[in-house]
This record gives C-alpha cells, sequence and structure tokens, in this order.
C-alpha cells in the first residue's frame, strides 16, 4: 500500500518542525565532538551516540561534555523521533575561573529538545561552597512523566596561573 501524498506531506512537515524544535535554548550552543555509529540501519540512518562539548555561558574557563543517544532509523531521519532520555556529562576547568554574575543553585545552563513537543534535556549549575566547586547536572524531563535518568558533574576550582581563585560562594544570589 502506497503512502498518500497527504501522509508524506504531515511526515516532512513534523520533521521540519522537530529540527527546528532541536535547536539549543541558547545561540551559543554546543558544539559536536564526533559521533559514533551503535547500529546499521540498511536504508536509514543509524543509531549514533553524539558527544558535544559546551562552554558555560556565565563562568569562564569551564566546559561541559555530554553525550547522548541519537535515534535513527525513519523517525530519527524526518527528526520525530523521541530521544531516550541518557546522558553522560563530564565538566572540567580547562582555563582561570572568572565568574560574569551572580546565579541561584540550580540555575540553566543549557536545555534542548529531545522530542518534538514532550521531552526536554537540561544542563543545571549549581556551588559547592564548602569545597569551592561548581556542580553540573544533566537530566531529562517530559510533560507527561519524569524520568530519573542524569548525570553530575563537579569541577573544583583551582589556580590557574598568578592570578586569585575565585570562590563560588561569593558569587551565589541570596
Amino acid at each position: 500500500m502506497k503512502p498518500s501524498k497527504f501522509v508524506l506531506s504531515a511526515l516532512i512537515a513534523s520533521g521540519l518542525f522537530a529540527a527546528a524544535g532541536a535547536a539549543p535554548a541558547r545561540a551559543d550552543g554546543p558544539d559536536l565532538i564526533f559521533r559514533k555509529s551503535t547500529d546499521f540501519k540498511l536504508l536509514t540512518p543509524n543509531d549514533k551516540l553524539a558527544t558535544y562539548v559546551l562552554d558555560d555561558p556565565d563562568i569562564d574557563g569551564v566546559a561541559c561534555y555530554y553525550t547522548v543517544h541519537e535515534k535513527g532509523g525513519v523517525a530519527g531521519m524526518f527528526g520525530v523521533a523521541e530521544q531516550t532520555s541518557d546522558v553522560s556529562l563530564s565538566c572540567r576547568q580547562y582555563g582561570p575561573v572568572k565568574f560574569k554574575d551572580k546565579f541561584g543553585q540550580g540555575d540553566e545552563v543549557f536545555s534542548e529538545r529531545r522530542s518534538a513537543l514532550w521531552k526536554r534535556l537540561h544542563i543545571v549549575r549549581g556551588c559547592d561552597a564548602k569545597h569551592n566547586a561548581l556542580v553540573y547536572m544533566a537530566y531529562s524531563d517530559r510533560l507527561i512523566e519524569g524520568s530519573p535518568e542524569n548525570s553530575t558533574s563537579g569541577v573544583p576550582i583551582q589556580p590557574w596561573g598568578a592570578g586569585d581563585v575565585e570562590q563560588c560562594g561569593e558569587f551565589l544570589k541570596k
């Protein structure tokens, strides 16, 4: 049975809608480092693991690397696949840490859609003032049913060069 023109048009339109919604919440979103296929599909894209890097937009000198699953197949090809909630996260200091402004515990660093309507990936930040460390958490949520899948990474703020070490507790909103 051949699909109707209406069905094909709806699939293409929904794929374009999902692709438009898959853009990062911020213009300075993540950069793709690499992708690796996890399976083989003959006529459609393979499922992949994709690793991205994201500079913290509010704190110079810290970058987060995260890996997410990207579904292939027909739904992935048209951008309508609901992606899994699995995510791994590793954040590191790569230069002197400089805070641009005060921030709150759990403030969002990055967010992106993981499905056309229902699911989002979030990366949030907090401060462990006692140990002078930034703490990042990646998780996904769904409008109807949440997900416990998450990953956490800590970044102890270290001296870098000849400057003073900034204390993250001094930059927390009261």
